[in-house]
């Protein structure tokens, strides 16, 4: 079955309730997440109910914190891509705002999971928080799910290959430090830039290096410099290529994006959405004091993608 995403919770049809639901921020869907998934997917095979995922969108740091840098790991399509491969069937995407930021734990839990949702079963991480001032917690779920009917599970720490607490945190702090490979163990496949197409100073290709220019947008800003990559077409193809995430402080500032060169590629991709997963770290990004200076270099750096990505 299709993954149904959805909005809202009130009225949205008798087909659309009686989920068992992971609950939580989902962002990045990394191997934690999956636990807390997984309980939900035993519980929804035991209750013989659909898997659903509620989460809200924007994330609440966004409204509470506005001013913060952007920290996001994956955009809303990418999330439901990733659930879709888990074998999520219903996704509440739920709009969060002043008025649901205003409700108690327990109105919280009344008014979406019961009366708006009608969940069956209520999967949650061992330090998921929700309602006014994050009073409820884990315990206050499964006292709610006692009061209304619906079972509760709750997840413990997931320990990553490298011994670290899988979290959103540590994954932002590995891509932040120029770390893809630490982020892919922990989130379990590469981090990922989904984004359309822009035209830049197209200078790239006059160069004989064109580019996909594609803006950061929400996404957490990786360490700036160049990238060993691949990078997913609307058509499905994949292609290895390098990248230069940064300003382009030799050509002319510009704000900090993703700028991919796609080896062996020659298509005007204009106006389509790519998704560029970084693959491994290969320098910081320079400003040289010529443009020859430069392409030498970027040379030295295709050769090392190519090298890195077998291509």
């Amino acid at each position: 079955m299709a993954l149904q995403v959805f909005h809202h919770w009130r009225d949205i049809g008798d087909a659309a309730v009686g989920a068992a639901v992971a609950f939580g921020n989902f962002d990045g869907v990394h191997l934690g997440h999956q636990e807390v998934i997984g309980q939900a997917a035993e519980a929804a095979y035991r209750l013989g109910a659909p898997l659903g995922v509620v989460t809200l969108e924007p994330h609440p740091q966004r409204l509470f914190h506005p001013d913060d840098p952007p920290s996001r790991l994956m955009n809303p399509h990418q999330l439901a891509r990733a659930l879709a491969q888990l074998g999520v069937e219903k996704l509440y995407l739920l709009p969060f705002g002043q008025q649901m930021a205003g409700l108690t734990d327990r109105e919280f839990v009344e008014d979406i999971l019961v009366l708006g949702l009608g969940v069956r079963h209520v999967a949650v991480g061992f330090n998921s928080t929700f309602g006014k001032d994050r009073t409820g917690d884990p315990d206050a779920m499964r006292r709610y799910g006692e009061e209304f009917g619906f079972s509760v599970s709750v997840s413990a720490a997931v320990t990553g290959p490298d011994g670290l607490k899988i979290s959103s945190t540590e994954i932002r702090h590995a891509i932040r430090e120029g770390d893809p490979e630490r982020a892919a163990r922990l989130l379990g496949r590469p981090f990922a830039i989904e984004g359309l197409v822009v035209k830049g100073q197209q200078l790239g290709r006059k160069l004989g290096i064109p580019t996909a220019n594609v803006s950061l947008d929400e996404y957490v800003t990786p360490r700036l410099g160049v990238y060993a990559t691949r990078t997913r077409l609307r058509d499905g193809r994949h292609l290895p290529g390098v990248a230069n995430i940064g300003m382009n402080p030799t050509t002319g500032t510009v704000e900090p994006r993703l700028e991919v060169w796609l080896f062996d590629f020659d298509e005007d991709i204009y106006g389509e959405v790519i998704e560029t997963e970084l693959i491994a770290f290969i320098r910081p990004e320079e400003k040289f004091p010529t443009i020859e200076e430069m392409l030498e270099v970027i040379a030295t750096d295709a050769g090392k993608a190519r090298q890195i990505l077998g291509a």
